[in-house]
């Protein structure tokens, strides 16, 4: 369901143009975020569209929404008031702030759903002011939260016959995400230390650079386990047994310079040549630092599905993001490429609503609904959404 205005995801590309340098020919995120469904468009200020809406609701398992506060009850689309037309509907909201609280009318993005977990101050280096990660990962959070309470409803409504509401918000997913640290200010009132490479208290837990200006990441937990036959793969076994670094609590004492050495092993060699003399030299644990173009290579990523290729409809052959979870018995695919604006608000309305031809174009025409490649007013967006609101 989509606001006669268009979902705001289908505005990144204009967004993007004018604010980055960008090549941008295709919304993709939108695509990624929308494929396999379809997409109707109502008026819901509109009492006409309203009717439309709750004579579909009648079909739905679950009804998800991101209004901020207030506002779905304005539009008469709140839990209580679609219950009366399905009782058996899940009903999932998703916030900035959370339902409750002072805060809980204000709106959100991504952005303030980093700021105010604490997760801007947990990442990055010692001495960076609050970083930002780019790409959303608040948003993605809030909607895998969002997904996992959905589905913990409906086995819920399967086993107990109830319906309910399920809310999540930017501020309660990030928190989630980062238990260690959040426990960690609840019950020590500490902040953890941001990440000093440079002082690793574990040098085989740590990132280093190679010749190639390519990274290389080594995860060894018990470091005393592996550093006798490391030294000897980085071909200098002098340090194997030196006091400075023979356990690890002597090279936690003496980070920084043992943390240097390896800095100018990793610099004489390529990438490429490190990863195969650790796979000969021992049983580590190690893997490469991907750059984000890096992963349309990833053997591991594309042998996993998690990386496809599409033909898109309108785009051709696309590599996209694929499915992190693997089903046996009834896998994921790509069905359906993201809907332009509107494209099934005729079958929809006409399968689930009971509509007929007649009627649906006349709300067409009144501007009650959007069908694609039409506009429900002279001048408004058909197929992409210009203005951005806050989501939460």
């Amino acid at each position: 369901l989509e606001p006669i205005s268009g979902d705001p995801s289908r505005g990144l590309l204009d967004l993007l143009e004018k604010t980055t340098d960008l090549p941008t020919t295709w919304d993709f995120y939108s695509e990624f975020l929308n494929r396999n469904k379809k997409s109707i468009s109502v008026d819901l200020k509109n009492p006409e569209g309203k009717e439309a809406i709750y004579r579909v609701i009648k079909h739905c398992d679950v009804f998800v929404q991101n209004f901020r506060k207030g506002v779905v009850d304005r539009l008469g689309m709140g839990y209580d008031e679609l219950k009366k037309y399905n009782p058996k509907i899940i009903y999932a909201s998703a916030s900035g702030y959370g339902i409750d609280g002072p805060d809980s009318w204000e709106p959100s993005f991504d952005y303030m759903g980093q700021a105010r977990s604490g997760i801007m101050n947990a990442i990055g280096g010692p001495d960076l002011p609050p970083t930002f990660i780019v790409g959303g990962i608040a948003d993605q959070m809030g909607a895998i939260m969002l997904a996992y309470g959905i589905m913990a409803a409906i086995i819920a409504r399967e086993r107990q016959g109830v319906s309910q509401k399920v809310d999540i918000s930017h501020l309660g997913s990030m928190m989630h995400l980062q238990a260690f640290n959040v426990q960690l200010g609840l019950n020590l009132g500490l902040a953890a230390p941001r990440y000093d490479r440079e002082k690793a208290g574990n040098t085989l837990w740590n990132h280093y650079k190679c010749a190639d200006g390519k990274w290389i990441c080594l995860g060894m937990v018990e470091a005393d386990r592996y550093w006798a036959d490391f030294c000897n793969a980085l071909e200098v076994p002098q340090y194997a047994d030196d006091p400075r670094f023979h356990d690890a609590a002597a090279r936690s004492v003496n980070a920084e310079e043992a943390v240097a050495i390896l800095d100018e092993r990793f610099a004489s060699r390529p990438r490429d040549e490190w990863m195969k003399i650790l796979k000969e030299g021992g049983d580590f644990i190690y893997t490469v630092v991907n750059d984000i173009p890096d992963l349309a290579q990833d053997q591991q990523a594309l042998v996993n599905n998690y990386v496809v290729d599409f033909d898109h409809p309108r785009q051709g052959p696309v590599k996209v993001t694929g499915f992190p979870v693997q089903f046996s018995e009834t896998p994921c695919e790509i069905q359906l490429p993201a809907p332009e604006m509107g494209e099934h608000t005729h079958a929809l309305l006409e399968e689930f609503g009971g509509y007929d031809r007649t009627e649906i174009e006349e709300m067409l025409r009144k501007g009650v609904i959007v069908s694609s490649g039409s506009t429900a007013k002279e001048g408004a967006p058909s197929k992409a959404a210009k203005t951005f609101e806050p989501e939460r």
